[in-house]
C-alpha cells in the first residue's frame, strides 16, 4: 500500500494567504475578460493590475488591459525578451489554424467595427444582423450560392468566433451579433490590410475549397499573430 507524502495532504494550514485578485487570474487564464461579463472579474483585474502583471510575468505572460474598450487578455512573452536569468518557459497557449472562411469573416466584422466607430459613434455596441453579413458572405465565398446552405455555414463560423469571444450573439430572431472590440487588438489596421490582401489573392484562385488560411489563434481566445 502506498503512503501519501506530507505534501499530498491538503490542509488549510498549508495554504498561503488569500489574494483578492486570484479569481481574476483564473478568468484571464480561461480567456478574454470583458467589462460587461457576469460577476466582478473586470473590477478585480483593474484593482489588481500590479500584482496580476507581476504574477503573470513570472510565468512568461503579459497582461494587456484596454480600459477604454473594456477588455483584458494575456499574451505570451517572447522568450528572447525575458531576462537572462529566467529559466526556459514552455508556451501556455497552443496555436491552431483558423479556416479561410473564419479568417474572411474576421475581416468583414473588423470592417463593420471600424465603420461603426468612425461613422456612427465611439461608444455603444456594434451590432450587425446575420442577414446583412450573409449578403456580403455570398458575394465573396465562391461556389455554392444556396442561401440556406450559405446561412448555415455563416452561422457555424460565427459560433466559432463566439467561442473565441470575438463576437457575441445579440438576438436570436432575427439573428444579430455584437462585434467585440478585442478584434481591434487582434486585427490592428496594418494587419487588417495585410490579411485582406492575402484573402483577396486567395479568393481569386479558389474554387470553393476549404483549405486553411494562415491566421493563428491561441486556444484560450487570443490571436498570437495579430497583436499590436
Amino acid at each position: 500500500m502506498s503512503q501519501e507524502s506530507s505534501g499530498d495532504i491538503v490542509s488549510p494550514d498549508n495554504f498561503p494567504p488569500p489574494v483578492p485578485w486570484a479569481p481574476a487570474a483564473v478568468r484571464l487564464l480561461q480567456g478574454i475578460v470583458y467589462h460587461d461579463d457576469a460577476g466582478d472579474a473586470w473590477e478585480r483585474v483593474l484593482a489588481g493590475l500590479t500584482p496580476l502583471s507581476d504574477y503573470f510575468a513570472r510565468i512568461g505572460l503579459m497582461l494587456v488591459v484596454n480600459e477604454e474598450d473594456g477588455f483584458a487578455y494575456l499574451r505570451q512573452i517572447d522568450s528572447a525578451v525575458l531576462p537572462p536569468d529566467y529559466p526556459p518557459l514552455p508556451k501556455l497557449f497552443r496555436s491552431i489554424r483558423m479556416t479561410f472562411e473564419a479568417s474572411l469573416l474576421c475581416v468583414l466584422l473588423r470592417d463593420e467595427l471600424r465603420r461603426f466607430e468612425e461613422e456612427i459613434h465611439r461608444d455603444g455596441r456594434c451590432v450587425v444582423t446575420q442577414a446583412s453579413l450573409l449578403e456580403l458572405w455570398q458575394t465573396l465565398i465562391p461556389g455554392d450560392q444556396d442561401a440556406v446552405r450559405s446561412n448555415r455555414a455563416l452561422g457555424s463560423n460565427l459560433r466559432k468566433l463566439e467561442e473565441l469571444k470575438f463576437v457575441r450573439q445579440f438576438e436570436k430572431s432575427p439573428a444579430s451579433w455584437e462585434v467585440r472590440r478585442i478584434l481591434k487588438a487582434r486585427l490592428p489596421l496594418a494587419e487588417l490590410e495585410r490579411l485582406r490582401a492575402d484573402l483577396e489573392a486567395e479568393l481569386k484562385r479558389r474554387a470553393g475549397t476549404s483549405d486553411e488560411a494562415t491566421v493563428h489563434v491561441a486556444t484560450n481566445g487570443t490571436a498570437e499573430q495579430c497583436d499590436d
